[in-house]
C-alpha cells in the first residue's frame, strides 16, 4: 500500500461475483434506510458494466426490494454511452431490465442520461440542470448523493473518466461530455467533484483481468492522470471497496 495514503482503502474481498453481488446488495439497502431515516429520501447514482450485472438482478429479485418504499428513492446514472435507449450498450437499458422495471419505483423519480439530441452538449446540460432541480441546488453548489455506485476498468477508470482525458480533470462541471476514440462511443458523465462529494461511494472489481490494475492502483503514487479512480484518494474514509478473489489476488 501507498505509505503517503494516509487512510487505507477499505476493502471487502468475497469469494465471487455472486458474493459480491449479495454484500453490495445488503450495502445498498443499509445506506437507504440510513438515508430515507435522516433525509426522508434516498437518492443514488449506478454504473453500467459486466461486474454490478448481479447485483441489479439481485436488486431487481430480492425480498428486501419487495419490502423497501422506492417512493422514497430518486436513481441517477454515473455514465452514459451516447447511444440510443434501445442500445444493448445503455446503461439505462440494462439498469431497467434487470431491476428498475421489477420494482415498484415511480416514473418521474427515474432520471436516466438523454442521449437523444445530436449536441452532446445540450443533453449533458439538460441532465446537470436536471440534478440540481432534484437536489435544488444552486449554481455554486454540489449535490450529495447518498450512494454512488461505481466499478473499476482494466485501466483504472471509473464512470466515464478515463486516463489522459479532459473529463477527469473538469472539476467546473457536474456533467461532463467524453469525447472518445479508437472505436470507443462518446459519453456523458458525472465529473469526480460530484461523485467525491457523495454521503457514500461503493466500488465493485471482479475478476482475474482486474487484479493487476488493482494492484497499481492501490499501491502507486496517487496520478488521476494515469489512474482516473484516484481522485477519491481524498474522501477513501467515504469509500467502501468490495472485490472478489479473483481481482484481490495480487494485493
Amino acid at each position: 500500500m501507498n505509505p503517503k495514503i494516509k487512510i487505507k482503502p477499505k476493502i471487502t474481498v468475497v469469494e465471487d461475483i455472486e458474493d459480491l453481488a449479495g454484500k453490495s446488495l445488503e450495502m445498498f439497502f443499509d445506506y437507504a434506510k440510513k438515508a430515507i431515516k435522516n433525509e426522508g429520501v434516498f437518492r443514488f447514482a449506478v454504473s453500467g458494466g459486466y461486474t454490478p450485472r448481479r447485483f441489479y438482478e439481485m436488486l431487481g429479485e430480492s425480498s428486501m426490494s419487495k419490502k423497501f418504499d422506492w417512493s422514497k428513492a430518486h436513481i441517477f446514472w454515473v455514465d452514459e454511452r451516447y447511444v440510443d435507449i434501445e442500445s444493448d450498450q445503455n446503461n439505462y437499458k440494462m439498469a431497467n431490465e434487470t431491476f428498475l422495471k421489477k420494482i415498484n419505483i415511480p416514473e418521474d423519480n427515474i432520471h436516466r442520461i438523454p442521449t437523444r439530441d445530436p449536441n452532446f452538449e445540450t443533453s449533458a446540460r439538460q441532465y446537470e440542470n436536471t440534478i440540481r432541480n432534484v437536489f435544488s441546488v444552486e449554481p455554486c453548489q454540489l449535490p450529495v448523493f447518498d450512494l454512488v455506485v461505481l466499478g473499476m476498468g482494466s485501466d483504472g477508470h471509473t464512470g466515464s473518466l478515463f486516463p489522459d482525458s479532459y473529463a477527469a480533470l473538469d472539476t467546473e462541471n457536474l456533467v461532463c461530455v467524453v469525447y472518445c476514440m479508437n472505436d470507443k462511443l462518446n459519453r456523458i458523465t458525472l465529473t469526480s467533484p460530484v461523485i467525491s462529494a457523495a454521503e457514500h461511494i461503493m466500488v465493485l472489481v471482479s475478476g482475474e483481468e482486474k487484479a493487476s490494475v488493482l494492484k497499481a492502483v492501490l499501491n502507486s503514487k496517487s496520478d488521476d492522470v494515469r489512474y482516473p479512480i484516484h481522485f477519491l484518494w481524498p474522501v477513501l474514509n467515504k469509500v467502501a471497496w468490495i472485490v472478489d478473489k479473483a481481482a484481490a489476488k495480487n494485493i
